[in-house]
């Protein structure tokens, strides 16, 4: 798939979008398992990396958005602020407190998938080259102990879990699964692979008609579909897509944006992560098919939520900015 052009403009507000979100700590919502009366932290006291935005899994993906944006448009203006963020937030230390917190035997399974899967898509990206940016290395290194204890405890997880969770939300297994096949470890990429062959090999007939749901970001099938081009030889992929594709009228649910009625409910908003999504999928599996109305549907999805990814309600812009350049391609 193409990388999409980011417009200087677009790098710009996306970065003021996720710079302010990362430093912005309240309102937030913990996730936190209190286990005793005298258990109430504030989230800086647990999670020193990634306190800032709405939670924690927002705040891991928007550090991500940052250096991808900091990689694709090495000359932003807001280069010095970002770099003194992540020279603050990812040292040895604090990374500890967050290794700590997420290694305690009560707390297996805090941000499992999703935000398991961005944080390895952030060290995955903090390891990417970089000449423009030699501060990565550092940053990477800090980063890399927490990252490979998720790596092993979710590679644990797919092997021991009968079931895919197939919803439109964090749950997602699919979407997990392939951000995390960005971290570089085989033994992850491994169990990533045959859990996708086991939950999603034998599918069919994929009832596209059923969604969205009104509380979605993610489309169960779609993504889904995303997965099982990155896992299968491209042959093997075509066979797969011919017993899985929606048939007839159903697509239709695939091919137009989702409608969102009130961006300031935080549920309701997710459809505007859900056209991007979409977006980024739709763009995917439209290069690898060769299919128009596929590419076209991609456009008319990422054109609906493009101008509502910053300056809104902070229950959109601490979190769409990930989701506006995942749309875009690696």
């Amino acid at each position: 798939m193409a990388v999409l052009p980011l417009a200087a403009a677009d790098a710009q507000r996306f970065a003021d979008c996720a710079l302010a979100a990362v430093r912005q700590r309240f309102p937030h919502k913990l996730d936190h398992l209190i286990l005793d009366a005298d258990d109430c932290p504030r989230p800086a006291e647990i999670h020193p990396v990634f306190d800032g935005s709405y939670d924690w899994h927002s705040s891991v993906h928007m550090h991500w958005s940052l250096l991808r944006l900091l990689r694709r448009r090495p000359g932003l203006p807001q280069r010095e602020p970002i770099v003194s963020h992540f020279d603050a937030h990812l040292r040895d230390a604090l990374v500890a407190v967050e290794r700590r917190y997420a290694a305690h035997p009560r707390r297996g399974s805090f941000e499992r998938p999703y935000g398991w899967a961005w944080l390895l898509a952030l060290q995955a990206e903090l390891d990417a080259p970089d000449d423009t940016l030699p501060q990565r290395a550092r940053w990477a290194a800090a980063l890399r102990p927490l990252a490979h204890d998720i790596a092993g405890r979710l590679a644990d997880f797919l092997g021991r879990s009968h079931y895919p969770v197939r919803a439109g939300t964090h749950a997602n297994s699919a979407f997990a699964m392939l951000l995390a096949r960005r971290f570089g470890d085989d033994g992850l990429k491994r169990a990533i692979e045959a859990a996708a062959q086991r939950w999603f090999a034998h599918d069919r007939d994929y009832p596209a008609h059923y969604e969205p749901g009104g509380a979605d970001f993610l489309s169960g099938g779609l993504v889904q579909a995303w997965l099982m081009r990155e896992v299968l030889p491209r042959e093997g992929f075509l066979d797969w897509w011919r017993g899985f594709a929606p048939r007839g009228d159903a697509l239709r649910s695939w091919l137009q944006p989702a409608l969102v009625s009130d961006r300031l409910d935080p549920q309701l908003v997710h459809l505007d992560g859900l056209n991007l999504s979409r977006a980024g999928a739709l763009a995917a599996l439209a290069h690898t098919l060769g299919d128009a109305a596929l590419h076209e549907a991609a456009l008319a999805h990422r054109a609906a939520a493009w101008p509502h990814v910053t300056g809104g309600d902070f229950a959109a812009t601490h979190w769409l900015v990930s989701f506006a350049l995942l749309s875009l391609g690696d």
